[in-house]
Order: structure tokens, then sequence, then C-alpha cells
């Protein structure tokens, strides 16, 4: 008999879960009853933590690189203490900036994470998608803690989702054998299997099913998109946060568009290289070696345009309003390529030859874009270039295109720096609003600037936490004492945050303009992709 006192929720009533009852006493063991089962958690002050809850099973063997499969209803009581093995990703080569331990990494992986307020009675619900490339990542980085959230009154919900290879694989075998004879979208599929379970799960917690918000950052908010234009996912959720998304070409899964090779042929060129000649070859493989042999091989992991999961490419689904009709919060940072070099080109030797390549690419587009980017200070422009192409137009189309189905859009720029990451050089740097929003900036990884305690920091996580919570429970960002976030559609209104937060208007003018104007000829060429391949690596833009 547990020495703890453990009290039983109520019986799942009128088709919902009842919210959980945990007790009163503080080292009370919290337990709900859900429809997939009991789950015994743990008591950490005003929040109940629940770790590990499977969400699907396991995808290995032959269940690797087919659809989630729900997980079934289980005996007994399921202690949800630990966090569930990361995904498999590459093995790492070396330290960088977001380096963590989030070992132990296994293929089944498909669990998530619940943070409740002990309180909780139909509480919104926020849940997170880890960004990582679709390569890497883990629900359990410390850097997501849920707690500060779930102080504010949020269910938090933190998942996983197969990576790499293993969430990504299209392959003209895969699709021969599948139902709907398409394949890839694995992990977005992963992701929308998590949403169902929340669904029907998440008022054992003292969850809302019926506001769900969701978020991600990074490769976690291109899945926030992913999600909005998916139809599996349509009435899954009720809002959106995307941060530091970006809205690039997608291969399709048979048709070359816009230069992009066709995701089963992809798919097939990697197995020849991996010397496999069947599927079945590929699945007896060990997983970790099959990821590391995917990354050496060039593997890149997008999903892929196949008619069923994804209907048409991004920027198609927005602007035509096929989108989910839901309220909207995006945004990027203002040093996103700073801790993201490798995305940024060299500079050339000289300013005369930065401006020649730039008229050479952009025609009669030229001379705004060294309106924006001049040749003065070639390296800050190349990086301004790269996020602007990448995060900055894609926050800014986002908001155009929610705002345009008559959808709250709020958009935000994060500039704001400290001391340790200014002298890094890293002046809010990809990623760096996390730890605010989160209110976890003692829980960073051991690379990361490190936050100081003071006034300013604190200001300025609170005011991030309020506007996070404000907008997954009401669909309107608002923080007391901090001034009234815009809606974009009220003369292009956005939120900065630098020092301090700040409302403003209009966006670096002129920025989104350009960018959508060379993404449409791209387009119209149909020969063209659009990601970081901008400004001095751009191809010559049609006229």
């Amino acid at each position: 008999m547990n020495s703890h006192r453990i009290t039983a929720c109520l019986a799942i009533t009128i088709g919902l879960a009842a919210p959980a009852c945990f007790g009163s006493e503080k080292d009370a063991v919290p337990v709900v009853k859900t429809p997939a089962g009991d789950i015994q958690g743990v008591a950490q002050d005003s929040v109940r933590v629940f770790k590990g809850i499977p969400y699907a099973a396991p995808p290995v063997g032959k269940l690797r690189w087919k659809p989630p499969v729900p997980v079934q209803p289980w005996k007994g009581l399921l202690q949800a203490t630990r966090f569930g093995p990361a995904c498999i990703q590459p093995t790492p080569r070396a330290q960088t900036l977001y380096s963590s331990d989030i070992t132990p990494t296994s293929e089944d992986c498909l669990s998530l994470n619940v943070w409740a307020p002990a309180d909780a009675a139909r509480a919104p619900v926020f849940v997170w998608i880890h960004g990582g490339a679709l390569w890497g990542g883990a629900a359990k980085e410390p850097v997501y803690e849920g707690t500060p959230l779930a102080r504010r009154g949020i269910v938090v919900v933190s998942i996983n989702y197969r990576m790499g290879v293993l969430g990504y694989l299209a392959h003209p075998e895969l699709s021969r054998v599948s139902e709907q004879g398409v394949s890839g979208n694995y992990g977005l599929l992963d992701q929308i299997e998590a949403l169902r379970w929340v669904r029907a799960n998440i008022a054992a917690f003292g969850g809302d099913p019926s506001n769900v918000t969701i978020a991600g950052e990074s490769a976690g908010g291109l899945s926030v998109m992913y999600l909005m234009a998916a139809p599996k996912a349509r009435g899954l959720f009720a809002k959106a946060i995307a941060q530091s998304a970006y809205m690039i070409s997608t291969p399709e899964l048979k048709e070359k568009r816009f230069g992009e090779r066709p995701s089963q042929e992809s798919g097939a060129r990697l197995a020849g290289a991996l010397h496999a000649r069947n599927i079945a070859v590929l699945r007896d493989a060990n997983a970790q070696e099959l990821t590391d042999a995917a990354a050496a091989n060039g593997f890149s992991p997008f999903a892929t345009i196949d008619g069923q999961v994804l209907t048409r490419q991004l920027v198609e689904t927005f602007e035509r309003g096929e989108q989910a009709p839901v309220p909207l919060l995006a945004g990027f940072n203002s040093g996103e390529i700073r801790s993201l070099t490798f995305l940024a080109p060299p500079a050339p030797a000289t300013t005369e030859k930065y401006e020649s390549i730039i008229r050479e690419r952009y025609g009669n587009l030229a001379d705004e874009f060294l309106r924006l980017y001049p040749g003065t200070n070639m390296r800050e422009s190349i990086f301004a270039t790269s996020r602007d192409a990448l995060y900055g137009w894609t926050a800014e189309r986002l908001a155009r295109n929610q705002a345009a189905i008559g959808q709250p859009a709020y958009l935000y720029l994060f500039d704001h720096g400290y001391a340790a990451a200014d002298a890094a050089g890293l002046h809010a740097f990809h990623a760096a609003e996390l730890p605010y929003m989160f209110g976890t900036s003692n829980r960073t990884p051991a690379l990361w600037p490190k936050i100081p305690a003071d006034a300013t920091e604190t200001r300025m996580s609170e005011a991030m936490l309020e506007y996070w919570s404000s907008f997954a429970r009401t669909g309107t960002p608002r923080a007391k004492g901090e001034p009234d976030w815009p809606d974009y559609k009220n003369s292009a209104g956005y939120m900065l945050f630098g020092e301090f937060p700040q409302a403003s208007q209009r966006l670096m003018p002129g920025m989104f303009e350009l960018h959508e104007e060379a993404v449409r000829r791209r387009r119209a060429s149909n020969e063209q992709p659009w990601n970081w391949n901008a400004g001095i690596v751009s191809p010559p833009l049609a006229p």
C-alpha cells in the first residue's frame, strides 16, 4: 500500500472524463481516471505533473513508416512520473547553443506530458510542439517545463513525435502498400494523433477539449502551420501560436514542382544509397544507425504534399483561406540568424560585388532590396536577409492571411537583449524568447547565455507568460500593467518586445512586400524553391 494518500477521481460521465480530484494534502499523489486508463502523477505544490503518457502504439518493426495506431486502454495504474524516451535523432557530433541532455532515446517514443493546476476545471489547454529542424529535440527539454504556465490556470501538454527519416520518409513501396496510396508525413500524423488523445482525455486533468491552443517554435512553428493546413487536424484545436515559423516550399509526393525533387524519389535515392533493396530491409535496420546514415546522406525531413494529409503548398492553402479559421499569434526574433550562421552565405569581397550580385539576382527589385539590406554592412544585411526571407515574411504573411478570413491575428517581433547574449553577439537569437514565455530562465541549456534574475528580465518574462496564457484562455493576448496587443488588422499593429513590451504599427515597412514578390515570381516560374536561398544566393528572379 502506497504510504501517500491517493485520491481517486470521479468516474467518467456523459462521454467526457470528469475533472481530476487531486486531494488537499500537500504530499497527495494525484491520480486521474481517463478513457485511456488510470494515471498517477506527482504533486508539485499547486501543479500536478504527469509524464511519459503513451498516446500511440510503438511505431517499430512492421509499424515503422505507418500512420500511428491509437494506444489501447490499459488496465491498472499507469505510473506517469518519468518522461518518456525522446524520439530517435542523429547522434550529436558537437555541443551547440541548443544542446540539452535528452537521453534516453527510443523508437518507442510517442508519449506526452501534462502539467495541470490542482484546481483545474475546464481550463484552457496549451499543446506545445518542440522544434529541432524535424530532426531533433524532445518534449522533456527543461526549457519547456510547463509549471509556470500551469500556475496561470493553463493545462500544458508537450508531445513527442517521429522525426527525421523515421518520421518523414516517403517511398514508392510505402505508397503502394498504403490504403491511401501515399507515404511520408508520419511525424505530422503523430501530432494529429496526440491532439486526438488530448480531445478524448484532457478533461480528466481539468482541461477543456474545446479550448485547445497548438503552439510551437521553429520546426514546431512549421508543424503548427502544417496542422492549420491539414484537413485531418480540423476541429482538434481552437487557436494557434507559430513562433519563428518558416513557410518554405514543400516537396510533393510524386511531382516535381518549384525545383523540389518529389518526396518518393528522394526516399528511393536514399534507399539506394543505403543499399536497401526494399522497405523490409529498412524496417529491419537499427533505428539509430538508420537515422545517422540518413543524415549523413543528406536526407531532409519535411512534410509532403500528398493530397491527403497536406493538399497543397502552405502558401496556396493560406492565401486561398483554406487553413483552420482560428485566432493566431505569430512572430519572430530580430537576431534569428546570429545563432544559425550556417543559414547565412559568406559575404562577397567588396560592397561593389555585393551590389552587383543583388542587381543580377533581383533585377527591378534590386533598388528596394538594397534599401532594406544595404552593402554598407554586408554581414548584418546578409543576416537580416536570411531572417526575413525565412521568418519575418512568414510571420507577417500568417497574420495577413488569418486577418483576411476574419480571424484575430497578433504579430510580434522579439528584439530583447541582455548582457551575456549581447556580449556573445547573440542579441535576440533564434529561440531566445522561449525561456521568457515559458518562465524557465533558470532551465536553459548549458551553453545558453545566462539570463540574469533582475527586474528587467523578470518583467519581460512575466509579461510574455501573461500574454501567452491570456491568448490561450481567450484568444486575445493581454498582460496586466503592459500595453494592449493590437490586432494586426488594425493598422498592421504588432507587439515589439524590446527592453519592454511596446505596441507598434507597420513592422519593417517594405520587408514583407519584397519577399512576397520574390516568392510570387518563384511560384510563377514553377522552377524555383523558396527557403534560405535569398539575397546573394537567390536564383535570378523572373521579371
